[in-house]
């Protein structure tokens, strides 16, 4: 039987560089195929590769046909038609991928017209059908809603509505739930494979995550520095891995930190009664404000050294939570205290109390601005200080800084641009830790890292904690590096704490039902006694 897809020996160089080094791979009808490997190692190159895409510097040799119609021999004008018509796309991150100023129905309807002789009004029937289809119905998410109306994983099923909705023979999802919470996370991933067997669709699956993919591909290959390392049907490979750089995956992919066991003291951060609300638009002129309750009566201590998890989904009032930790949003009831001093007081933030709380967030690139260099960034907490250190003083914490965190001195002089994703990180935290806080918000600190750069920042949250005794919030979707990195985890739902105690206890014997599906919707690794069944 002739594959859909076959790639033979696909390189690609790009100014002498190669980054992809006979690539072979194919995927049949109806097949799943999974592409996973660390961040540069060439998948989303084989993409683009397959789609047409590369920069004009590339230069391209080997093969890849599409139902035996060889794509790198196409014109452009060609590719433009074959893309959406036989190849759809999947992006990482929907709100890049959709146009804030067009409704999801004129998006999907213009893929339609695009690519075809439908009528406007026949564009728009599809549209709705294909929404109905990815589970957006037309009673609850009107063809006039715009993306920035919808959730991450609402918006993420208008991308795939796009992609599916000229049916393709082939689709590509390039990293589609890295940024979604698990029970979205489950639900496209559900999604897709039922479009596959559905619409018979070949899906190229690209990942850094094996979990996500172990109990949905029906093969996985392997990519390391732009080659396949290994190959197989998915518990096949599970259960051989014969390449080491496979192995190294799965080992990163559980990872557990080694936390420290610490003597619980008295609360550092004490969280009271804690409310925040929203003011909605007045329905009519004469009416009073609606109020959204984003965070309803919370409560809860951290303790000096603690390390405390909160998981929940998007929406669920996390975001609310943190900003007024910060001190950075005033709280409509309730009280919160650090060392016995309010966060915020007389319609402020309390200064003191902000250098004793350091935040880190997902996107380390983002907060740091890229015109500056490392030692300008990560000094940027001084301002904080009555007396910040000058001269000497400030080289040597800045030097001490970079150092915890396993980099040299030297990276003081180099710009953000210069360092990889989880340096950037390494960055990030070092910028956290530069006054000594007696608590940092680690706020979906490690959703964007690969699983080998992933386990590293674990590590080295763990290692600070027990230098530094640090204490934490580690806020995040994944509940397997939850698990790894916290004594303690809360679980929040629609702006309350529906369950909070002992990581371990929560996670094995969940008493809330939320919780229950939360964690049922979680990917898993096999077992690793799973590894050895033929």
């Amino acid at each position: 039987m002739t594959a859909l897809l076959q790639v033979q020996d696909l390189s690609v160089s790009i100014q002498g560089k190669r980054v992809l080094d006979k690539v072979s791979l194919e995927i049949q009808s109806g097949e799943i195929l999974a592409l996973t490997g660390e961040s540069g190692s060439g998948k989303s190159m084989t993409a683009l590769a397959i789609m047409g895409l590369l920069p004009n510097a590339a230069h391209v040799e080997g093969e890849v046909h599409l139902h035996e119609q060889d794509l790198l021999a196409q014109t452009e004008q060609q590719m433009c038609a074959i893309r959406g018509a036989e190849i759809g796309m999947v992006f990482q991150e929907p709100m890049t991928a959709l146009n804030p100023v067009q409704s999801i129905g004129q998006q999907v309807a213009e893929t339609i017209r695009v690519h075809s002789d439908a009528t406007r009004k026949q564009a728009w029937a599809r549209a709705a059908d294909v929404l109905t289809k990815v589970g957006l119905p037309q009673d609850r998410f009107p063809l006039g809603r715009f993306p920035h109306e919808l959730s991450g994983g609402q918006r993420q099923r208008v991308v795939i509505a796009m992609a599916i909705a000229l049916r393709p023979k082939l689709l590509i999802a390039d990293e589609p739930t890295t940024a979604l919470d698990v029970t979205t996370q489950a639900q496209i991933l559900e999604l897709l494979k039922d479009l596959c067997k559905s619409e018979g669709l070949a899906l190229l699956m690209i990942t850094h995550d094996l979990a996500v993919v172990s109990q949905m591909a029906d093969r996985i290959a392997v990519m390391k520095s732009g080659q396949i390392v290994e190959q197989a049907v998915t518990q096949d490979l599970f259960a051989q891995m014969s390449h080491p750089y496979t192995r190294a995956l799965f080992a990163a992919s559980a990872h557990q930190a080694d936390l420290a066991d610490i003597d619980l003291g008295d609360p550092l951060l004490r969280v009271q009664n804690v409310s925040r609300d929203y003011l909605l638009p007045r329905p009519h002129p004469f009416a009073a404000h609606p109020r959204f309750p984003a965070v309803r009566d919370v409560s809860f201590d951290i303790s000096a050294g603690e390390r405390v998890g909160l998981v929940g989904e998007s929406g669920c009032g996390k975001s609310t939570l943190t900003r007024a930790i910060l001190g950075l949003d005033p709280v409509s009831a309730g009280d919160i205290r650090l060392d016995g001093a309010p966060v915020y007081s007389n319609g402020k933030p309390n200064r003191y109390i902000q250098r004793q709380i350091q935040v880190v967030f997902q996107d380390p690139f983002g907060s740091f601005n890229p015109r500056h260099k490392v030692e300008r960034l990560i000094t940027e907490p001084f301002h904080l200080l009555d007396h910040p250190p000058t001269g000497t003083a400030r080289q040597n914490a800045i030097e001490e800084a970079l150092e915890a965190v396993g980099l040299s001195a030297a990276d003081a002089q180099k710009y953000p641009h210069a360092f990889s994703g989880g340096q950037r990180q390494r960055l990030a935290i070092a910028r956290a830790l530069i006054i000594r806080p007696k608590l940092i918000v680690f706020d979906e600190a490690v959703s964007a890292l690969d699983v080998r750069v992933r386990a590293q920042i674990l590590d080295l949250i763990a290692a600070l904690s027990r230098e530094y005794g640090l204490a934490y919030l580690f806020i995040s979707h994944d509940l397997s590096v939850v698990r790894s990195i916290t004594d303690r985890v809360m679980v929040m739902k629609s702006g309350e704490i529906v369950e909070h105690g002992e990581t371990a206890r929560v996670f094995d014997k969940p008493e809330h039902h939320y919780t229950q599906n939360l964690i049922a919707a979680a990917p898993r690794l096999p077992e690793l006694g799973e590894r050895h069944v033929s």
